[in-house]
Formats: C-alpha cells, sequence, structure tokens
C-alpha cells in the first residue's frame, strides 16, 4: 500500500493506493497554517488513521510547495513559508518511524500524469501548474527528475521570453526578481492583465466565460495569454524537449489552449516539426497527492 500525503496551504489530503492504482482510502484536514509543528502531527494524525482503518502499514510520500536545500535539506522555496528553514523530511521520518519521500507538489503532478495519466507512456513529461502561481515537474523515464540544486522544472521564475512592448515594464514577482512567468501565466496574472487593459475587474473564469460568449476585450485578454503561454512552453521544449507536456491547475480547464498554444508555439520552437503533446490531465485535482503515493515506485 501506497500513501500519499499532499501538503497544500489550506489542506492536507492523504489518499491510499493498491499496487494498481486504485484508491483504497482518501481524507483532507484543513492545514494548520502558520505552525509547522501543527503540520507535522497533522499529516501523523492521518497517516495513523488510514492505517489503522485500512488494517496495514503503507510507504509515505509526500508532496509539498518548494523545494528541499540540497545543502541541508531544510525547505526553500515555499509559500507555505512556516516551512522554510525546517528539516521537513527528517521531522517526518522521525515522527512516522519510517523512510519518508517528499517531492515538490509540481514534481507530483507531473508523476502523477506521467504513471498512470495523460501522458502514460510517454518518456520525458513536462508537468506545469497553471493556477494561484505557476510551477513545473519534470519526469524522465518514470522518474522525477530533481537537479543538482533540487529545482528541476522551476520554470515559472523565469523571465518571460521575447517579451512585446505591452509587457513593458514587467512586473515584480513575490521572489523579487522582475517579469517572472508566474506574473504573466498564473490565473491572478491573468485577472491583473485584464485589469491593466480594460479596466474591468473580473476572475480567470469570468474571462474565459466572456471571451466564449463574444465578448471581444476578454477575447483580446485571452490571446494575450496565449501568446506568453506558447513563447514560455517553447522554451521548455527547446531546453528539454519532452514528449508531452500536460497543463494542471485551474486554468487548465481552458479547452481552447489545446489548440492554441500548439499552434502558436510553432515559430517559437528550434525544429521543423514540434512533435511534444500539450495535454490536459487526467487526474485533475487528485493529480499531486496521488503523485505524493507513486513517488514510491516497484524498482
Amino acid at each position: 500500500m501506497r500513501l500519499g500525503v499532499d501538503l497544500g496551504g489550506s489542506k492536507i489530503e492523504l489518499v491510499a493506493l493498491d499496487d494498481g492504482g486504485q484508491v483504497l482510502l482518501r481524507r483532507r484536514r484543513p492545514t494548520p497554517g502558520g505552525s509547522y509543528h501543527g503540520t507535522l502531527v497533522a499529516i501523523g494524525e492521518l497517516v495513523a488513521a488510514a492505517e489503522r482503518d485500512l488494517g496495514q502499514r503503507g510507504s509515505v510520500g509526500v508532496g509539498m510547495p518548494g523545494a528541499e536545500s540540497a545543502v541541508d535539506g531544510k525547505i526553500k522555496n515555499a509559500n507555505s513559508t512556516w516551512l522554510i528553514g525546517h528539516a521537513l523530511r527528517k521531522d517526518l521520518q522521525d515522527l512516522l518511524q519510517r523512510e519518508v519521500r517528499l517531492a515538490n507538489d509540481a514534481n507530483c503532478f507531473a508523476l502523477s500524469e506521467a504513471t498512470d495519466g495523460a501522458a502514460e507512456g510517454a518518456e520525458t513529461v513536462f508537468g506545469v501548474i497553471l493556477g494561484t502561481g505557476v510551477g513545473g515537474g519534470l519526469v524522465v523515464r518514470g522518474r522525477v527528475l530533481t537537479g543538482a540544486n533540487r529545482i528541476a522544472g522551476e520554470w515559472g521564475h523565469n523571465a518571460l521570453p521575447l517579451p512585446h512592448e505591452e509587457e513593458q515594464p514587467p512586473p515584480r514577482c513575490y521572489c523579487g526578481r522582475l517579469g517572472c512567468i508566474e506574473t504573466w501565466l498564473s490565473g491572478p496574472a491573468l485577472a491583473a492583465d485584464h485589469l491593466r487593459h480594460t479596466g474591468v475587474a473580473l476572475t480567470a473564469v469570468e474571462i474565459s466565460s466572456r471571451a466564449s460568449s463574444g465578448d471581444a476585450a476578454c477575447e483580446a485578454t485571452l490571446q494575450r495569454y496565449e501568446r506568453r503561454l506558447a513563447k514560455a512552453l517553447a522554451m521548455v521544449v527547446n531546453i528539454v524537449d519532452p514528449d508531452s507536456i500536460v497543463l494542471g491547475g485551474g486554468l487548465s480547464n481552458i479547452d481552447r489552449f489545446y489548440r492554441s498554444v500548439p499552434r502558436l508555439w510553432h515559430r517559437h520552437v528550434f525544429s521543423d516539426v514540434v512533435q511534444t503533446r500539450l495535454l490536459r490531465n487526467r487526474h485533475g485535482d487528485s493529480s499531486g497527492v496521488r503523485g505524493a503515493a507513486w513517488l514510491w515506485r516497484a524498482d
């Protein structure tokens, strides 16, 4: 039995999978925001309750925001800031009395979709989160690639390539840099771009819905977004050349992206043809927690 834990900013979710990927049990509870100790306790209680109810002990994989430092194993780059500076893996292993595998939540998403999701069977998969933030994860031959600095896939904190005049001056990202892809392609960034151009405050969902109904201003906003997404993903294709790119997060539900973005990225990819597939995720909001469970694979 594999237990996966998705440690989010607002909720902690646990899933138990059998060897075939069938869900045996699923539980969730609010994240004790701001409390590192409370977060550890909550995870421990979820694991203990699941094992008690199922009558068996499982492996534990945890997906979380941020990454482990290659120097001391402590958490860095986490928007759940109460995790930063703590040795989360070691503390969970001490609490649960077993080895724990830990990965960035975007890596877990990519692993889930590469294992039994939309990109099942693909050799190289890049998973993209387009939500409150922008993240990415890379899976090669069924294994998460973390990298020497534990930041493989962090495309959201590179600058948007080939900025147009309308993309100047670049906005400042929470990370301190200017013009990060996240400042252009997250859900809040889409809404902010529409507000800048129209003076009208709408959510990303409202913009998409109104564009479908013929609203010209919303259509223009989505076209700007599509051009930016195509440029940003073309950079990934040029560097990684993945078989598949799978979109997740709330903006992945906008159907038109899967037609428009591959049509637009051709001009930016250094190849005569682009074989990379742009795919919608299969497991939706469950991909992260399933990927955490799949951190334990049969070797």
